[in-house]
């Protein structure tokens, strides 16, 4: 459905519309309905000029800017959930070491005003996939160097919900085998919960949320975007980079052998415990399994969960 362009021209992508539908019903309509006039209101009180058209993912609007002075600048867009609600203030904390800077910040519609970075290089463009992933792997070191600030989400209490969501979810899983990972994922995520960490997790750290700096500011060689930030143990962040380029991963002579060159470079370079590094991303795979169970959702990460979790099962050492 093609949908007017807001008074300065922003169009928003069908793609976005279909997704807060999706997930949010009459709640993500509202909020597409009323998103021109917000970015419009957001342009006018930043004194900002769109640079371009706008991009999104499934749930932030993204707009190239030009502030007042001319320097390039991104405005991004999303409602305010308990997901959203951290990126800002896990940004401040940063400050843009190892992040993307935040310029500002309006609380009551959760817009950002954030530094524009290099968005047609990303660390999924390096060619050599073991660079990439020690490049990740180090800023996720730097970026978990920093204390989770007051008030931020915190693993622990996560964790605690999981476990007590997987006996009615095991009900609906007819599957004997996938019943028994996910038993010992459980096992797992018991065995570490109860030092749940309280360091700044980014959550979401895969290739495609580290960028390369923009040209009119080369500070660093990457810098990680959109957190979806929470207090705990750095373990828990490894999972989103283990699914990179898993074409790759199913290529090579053994998939178990692959996966652990991954994860022990990752736990080498972030000098996290392997054991209970192995815990936390078992318990990372459990909770990509209950949301797929409780929301009867077909994820294509699936496949790439079960052979990781069975990986580091057989070799947590």
């Amino acid at each position: 459905m093609a949908r007017s362009p807001s008074r300065h021209g922003i169009q928003v992508p069908d793609s976005l519309a279909a997704d807060h539908a999706k997930y949010s019903g009459d709640r993500g309509r509202a909020w597409i309905a009323a998103l021109p006039d917000l970015v419009d209101g957001r342009l006018d009180a930043w004194r900002l000029r769109p640079d371009g058209p706008a991009s999104c993912g499934a749930v932030a609007l993204v707009v190239p800017v030009l502030r007042e002075d001319e320097s390039p600048a991104v405005l991004k867009v999303q409602p305010v959930d308990d997901e959203t609600v951290g990126e800002p203030v896990a940004l401040r904390a940063w400050n843009g070491d190892g992040a993307v800077r935040l310029l500002d910040h309006d609380p009551a519609s959760g817009s950002m005003l954030l530094e524009r970075l290099d968005a047609s290089r990303s660390l999924a463009s390096v060619p050599d996939d073991l660079a990439a992933l020690r490049s990740l792997s180090e800023l996720l070191a730097r970026l978990a160097a920093a204390p989770a600030p007051a008030g931020m989400r915190r693993l622990g209490d996560i964790a605690a919900r999981m476990l007590d969501r997987v006996g009615p979810a095991l009900t609906r899983v007819p599957d004997p085998a996938y019943r028994r990972l996910i038993e010992s994922c459980a096992g797992a995520l018991t065995e570490v919960c109860r030092e749940p960490g309280d360091r700044l997790l980014h959550w979401d750290l895969h290739y495609d949320n580290v960028l390369a700096p923009h040209p009119s500011d080369p500070r660093e060689p990457w810098l990680a975007i959109d957190p979806k930030p929470l207090a705990g143990d750095p373990g828990f962040e490894l999972l989103a980079a283990l699914h990179n380029r898993w074409d790759d991963v199913v290529a090579t002579a053994s998939i178990p052998r692959a996966i652990l060159r991954r994860f022990d470079l990752m736990t080498e370079v972030t000098g996290l415990d392997r054991r209970r590094a192995a815990g936390w991303t078992l318990a990372r795979v459990l909770q990509n399994a209950l949301w797929d169970i409780e929301n009867e959702d077909t994820n294509p990460h699936t496949e790439f969960d079960r052979a990781i979790a069975e990986t580091l099962l057989d070799h947590r050492g």
